[in-house]
């Protein structure tokens, strides 16, 4: 996911969100609903995937809205774990009904439900992949003209579920054919993609809370070296998230250099840096003079 920082395009991101969200949440209850109707662990299961869909547009709208927050007296380093906090409660969520589908799945095994196919049923499908495929190619080209990468990326993230809308389909073929077993293993194998979403929402969260670096080191090596005035850099840290990171380096420059031209330096370091990599909203320059001893890997030009 790319930066969701305030920018001018943050209201016109949110709306899509706003919009995309609305429609993920029709096709999750249309399917959740009528799978119970036919008792169709597939249709059902395909619901909540759907349902999860949402949860990349309810993480976003957070990330807007945490990011409007400025750092305060008690928050100097801003507000945004609270993000990741609610980052783990959702992913927490998520497992929650994984575990519900999974045993509908057992029950399903050891107790014989009978899946009611019907031609709704198929109609119901159809018309919320339709949606999806909307929501898909919608997003996308509003990701690419407001420069949102969250958007794009999400984009791709939908498209997971055309694919497992398009095996539940393929499954009420085959139970209309009289091999119930059809939709007891889709919807095994459609718990496991909640699953997994969960898992990486969850490690995105924990590569949050261990301060896991963001960004490339060698990248931004490459950018710092190139600011006229510096003579190498070492120590470069990154923490944060993939939208909001926070970013430390020690640069080096001529040991005879005044404190004011240092600092002009630095200050075009910053500036380089915020071109290059928008994620970054905080950074914190430390100047030490060429040949300097320091104990990290040093980057000459």
């Amino acid at each position: 996911m790319g930066s969701l920082a305030i920018t001018n395009n943050a209201p016109q991101i949110r709306r899509v969100l706003i919009y995309t969200l609305i429609l993920n949440s029709a096709v999750a209850i249309a399917k959740v609903i009528y799978g119970h109707i036919i008792n169709s662990i597939a249709m059902t299961s395909d619901g909540f995937h759907s349902l999860f869909d949402g949860v990349s547009n309810i993480l976003g709208l957070i990330g807007l809205w945490i990011a409007s927050h400025p750092p305060d007296e008690k928050h100097p380093y801003g507000h945004k774990k609270y993000e990741t906090l609610f980052t783990i409660i959702i992913a927490v969520m998520i497992f929650a009904a994984c575990f519900q589908i999974l045993k509908q799945v057992y029950y399903s095994v050891v107790e014989y439900q009978q899946t009611e196919v019907t031609t709704a049923s198929f109609a119901v499908m159809i018309i919320t992949m339709a949606v999806n495929i909307f929501v898909t190619i919608y997003e996308r080209r509003k990701g690419l003209e407001l420069k949102s990468e969250f958007l794009v990326a999400d984009s791709m993230h939908t498209k997971s579920d055309i694919l497992a809308s398009g095996a539940v389909i393929a499954s009420l073929i085959i139970t209309k054919s009289g091999y119930s077993f059809a939709d007891t293993v889709v919807g095994a194998v459609i718990a496991i993609l909640i699953a997994r979403i969960g898992y990486e929402i969850l490690k995105k969260a924990s590569d949050v809370l261990v301060d896991t670096i963001c960004i490339d080191t060698a990248a931004i090596e490459s950018v710092i070296n190139r600011v006229e005035g510096v003579k190498g850099c070492h120590d470069i840290r990154t923490r944060g998230t993939e939208h909001s990171t926070n970013l430390d380096v020690h640069i080096l420059v001529d040991p005879k250099m005044s404190t004011e031209k240092a600092h002009e330096i630095a200050d075009a370091v910053e500036e380089k840096i915020k071109d290059s990599f928008p994620a970054v909203t905080d950074i914190v320059v430390h100047i030490e003079p060429e040949g300097n001893d320091c104990n990290g890997g040093v980057c000459k030009k």
